[in-house]
């Protein structure tokens, strides 16, 4: 059961963001939520167990980075549970997300989320992503899986489009991960705020420098 309370919390941490969600997008995060406990007690989908705590470090922290989504397509990488994937599908309804992730349970989970949320603008892919190839490149590359970030380069640059961007989710940043990418790609750290944060959350920001 879904309570006032928790359409409230979710409400007001997205106009924190600055997102307009509706009321319907407010219920289907809230049903994904729902669906991430019901899989979680057979699949172990994230050691986060409780309403609240998938609530924020979940959903809202996927949602924290839907200002940087640039128009178009969208490639989740190792989304895993559907994140931060079908969170942004479900704020961003007018732009399309793939979601790669090499488990079949975690892909069957976000199969069947996909189809329970009625989403129309989500694909899910059970595949390595050094083996996927799609028909087209991508507009923005986001990833909350890869603890090294220049391993999420070397894995999302071939699959963005030339004036795409490359969005890495991280918690505490160190300069060793960051100054081997400076020459070949513009960077931008940016910290993540929002209610319910747990400890340090970044946004890495990459694009290709101007030719």
């Amino acid at each position: 059961m879904i309570s006032g309370d928790e359409r409230g919390r979710l409400a007001a941490a997205a106009d924190f963001l600055g997102i307009a969600l509706s009321d319907a997008a407010i219920r289907r995060l809230l049903d994904y939520r729902d669906l991430i406990i019901k899989w979680n007690r057979v699949y172990n989908l994230t050691a986060v167990d409780k309403a609240a705590e998938i609530l924020d470090r979940h959903l809202v922290d996927s949602l924290s980075i839907a200002s940087l989504v640039q128009p178009g397509n969208v490639l989740d990488i190792g989304s895993g549970a559907g994140l931060p994937g079908i969170p942004l599908a479900i704020a961003l309804p007018d732009q399309r997300f793939t979601l790669v992730d090499t488990s079949a349970k975690r892909t069957r989970f976000m199969t069947q989320s996909v189809i329970d949320l009625g989403l129309q603008n989500v694909s899910v892919v059970q595949t390595r992503i050094e083996r996927f190839q799609p028909d087209t490149l991508f507009t923005n590359v986001a990833s909350r899986a890869f603890s090294s970030l220049p391993d999420f380069v070397a894995a999302g640059a071939r699959l963005l489009a030339e004036d795409g961007v490359l969005i890495a989710m991280k918690g505490q940043l160190h300069d060793a991960e960051i100054s081997p990418l400076a020459a070949d790609w513009r960077l931008v750290c940016r910290q993540l705020d929002y209610p319910g944060r747990n400890g340090e959350r970044h946004a890495v920001i990459l694009t290709r420098p101007a030719s």
